[in-house]
């Protein structure tokens, strides 16, 4: 079963994920994110480096889901991962236009049929105003030159996907007041959600959802 959490930046994927690894027994493929070069550049001058920021995720990203992807199911049959194959696409929708935007389309595309898609999406919601002062929290050097309309406008681009995407295989939980960490309850909780979602026992069939 493999279990894929996405979300804006800040939102908490990658915390969520660590939590639950031991809950699920599951294996765990992190993104890979500090090693490209022009990251640093990117949140200095997004639109002078947005194309190339965009095209190495989008290769890093390959590489690691089409091998770790297959090599995490062959020898464990859960997996966790905190980002989807299709983050790449909706940060360039915001990054890139015009020329850039149709040749980022086109490859994405043709790498996109070779990716494993996930049995489940947990795509985890917060308000912008809350995804500002989680990343001031957690400090990243890189991040420090972040602009709350970025964030924005990031958030309505992921709202508008998952909006669309296929209800069976996506599970949408708003963060905005939880803490997974200080609150061993928040935790329990969203591990319900998934497990109602995915139809595995045991799960509480009069867990309440708030969406």
């Amino acid at each position: 079963m493999y279990i894929a959490i996405e979300g804006v930046i800040g939102v908490g994927k990658t915390t969520l994920a660590r939590l639950l690894q031991s809950t699920f027994q599951a294996n765990l493929l992190l993104e890979i994110f500090e090693e490209n070069p022009f990251l640093s550049d990117f949140y200095g001058d997004r639109a002078r480096y947005a194309f190339q920021t965009q095209i190495f995720f989008l290769l890093s990203r390959y590489h690691q889901q089409r091998q770790g992807v297959r090599d995490a199911l062959a020898s464990n049959p859960w997996l966790l991962s905190d980002y989807t194959f299709d983050k790449d696409r909706l940060f360039a929708e915001v990054n890139l236009h015009g020329d850039e935007l149709d040749m980022y389309f086109k490859v994405h595309e043709a790498l996109a049929e070779k990716i494993t898609k996930p049995d489940l999406v947990v795509y985890l919601q917060a308000d912008t105003d809350v995804l500002m002062q989680r990343i001031a929290q957690r400090d990243r050097p890189y991040e420090r030159q972040m602009e709350v309309d970025y964030i924005a406008i990031l958030n309505q681009t992921y709202e508008t996907h998952f909006a669309n995407y296929p209800a069976q295989r996506c599970l949408t939980i708003n963060t905005n007041h939880l803490d997974y960490v200080r609150h061993p309850e928040d935790l329990e909780n969203v591990n319900q959600r998934i497990r109602q979602a995915l139809k595995l026992a045991p799960f509480q069939e009069s867990l309440p959802i708030d969406i």
